[in-house]
């Protein structure tokens, strides 16, 4: 009876070590039927038991399953987005660990590794599309580890980052698509728009500096740091790159028009003369350059007039005339700037005001009781 007895526990076990390794077969089997559904469910129990879990053939039956599960288009339905592709990536490199590179499942592990690349891929961008940036992002770094010098899975995790707000994670994929030696000013554009949000100045400043180090013609690097000199009231120094930029772009006339702008702050009225000049040379329609222009030869003309108003009658019987005769000549030289100005910007005040003026000064007081109405329009 004894024997008997110890029979049957041995068939009971025998039964139970069948019934484990047979989940594994019946999973290939449903694979290969298309029953992927049913395969799932077996290959995810065969994972579970602790007499199936340690074997490779296991998990490169389940990375296969997986994978087909991905992209078929019914039974992918039940898949969580990039869910397929990230199960058959921890598949297929946990059947290399157990196999190693040279075993029988493991050779082909790697192989399947290199074609999921793509799957990984486009599951981010599905993610990213749907603004499931957590999961487009995961996805993208699971394609980096299977392509680690592929770039293109860093770019798009950076993107993904910063859809987040993950600026951190951004500027460290950014970095590293840099230590890669990929090339692209926008790459640094984007490093820049980051340090802004994060009002970040002194990182801004090394952004743009390290993108004219790689890109030292770049116009638009250059006009960025040029307006950071401006706007920190480095003015001086400005003036060094903003030569530069002009000449990487010597027809753009808003450069000249700041160049003057600059000249006139450190009362170098001579050099902002010639700046504002060669900006409507380049330029006519440049509105500041105009506007400019007009202020230098009213401001000369209203100086001699001021001059004239202060001299003594023996004084000014002697030479006030000529003070004011070439005062007036100013006032005349003043009148096509602004005109070209207002015909440019017709309701900015400054050269209205400054029209009215002049017309009153060159004798025309219908025009500039015609300014005089356009300012107090304005006014309402």
């Amino acid at each position: 009876m004894k024997k008997i007895f110890l029979t049957l526990v041995a068939a009971a076990a025998l039964h139970t070590a069948s019934a484990q390794t047979s989940a594994v077969t019946s999973a290939i089997l449903n694979q290969r039927q298309g029953l992927l559904d049913k395969a799932r469910t077996d290959i995810d129990g065969a994972i579970l038991n602790a007499k199936t879990s340690g074997k490779a053939k296991t998990w490169y039956t389940r990375g296969e399953i997986y994978e087909q599960l991905t992209a078929n288009p019914i039974f992918g339905k039940a898949l969580k987005p990039g869910e397929g592709t990230k199960v058959a990536y921890e598949s297929y490199t946990k059947t290399v660990e157990l196999d190693t590179k040279d075993g029988e499942f493991g050779k082909q592990a790697v192989q399947k590794l290199g074609n999921l690349y793509g799957l990984a891929l486009n599951a981010g961008v599905e993610s990213y599309n749907g603004k499931n940036y957590d999961e487009a992002l995961a996805s993208y770094q699971m394609a980096q580890q299977i392509r680690p010098q592929d770039t293109t899975a860093y770019l798009y995790a950076a993107y993904a980052a910063e859809a987040k707000q993950d600026f951190t994670v951004a500027k460290d994929t950014y970095s590293k698509l840099l230590a890669m030696n990929y090339k692209s000013p926008a790459l640094y554009s984007r490093l820049l728009q980051i340090a802004r949000q994060e009002k970040n100045d002194a990182e801004a400043m090394k952004v743009v500096q390290q993108a004219l180090v790689a890109y030292p013609n770049n116009k638009a690097f250059m006009l960025e740091e040029l307006n950071m000199y401006l706007s920190s009231g480095r003015g001086p120094e400005a003036i060094g790159k903003l030569e530069k930029a002009i000449a990487a772009d010597p027809t753009n006339g808003n450069l000249y028009a700041v160049l003057g702008s600059l000249y006139d702050q450190g009362k170098q009225q001579e050099k902002a003369l010639g700046a504002y000049k060669k900006a409507v040379e380049v330029d006519p329609n440049n509105f500041d350059a105009q506007f400019n222009l007009g202020v230098y030869n009213y401001n000369k003309a209203a100086d001699l007039y001021t001059k004239a108003s202060k001299m003594d009658l023996a004084t000014y019987q002697k030479s006030g005339k000529k003070f004011e005769t070439d005062g007036k000549k100013y006032f005349q030289d003043s009148l096509p700037y602004f005109e070209k100005a207002l015909q440019l910007q017709p309701n900015d005040r400054a050269v209205i005001s400054s029209l009215q003026k002049v017309y009153v000064r060159l004798g025309r007081p219908a025009d500039a009781e015609r300014m005089n109405t356009k300012l107090e329009a304005l006014k309402k």
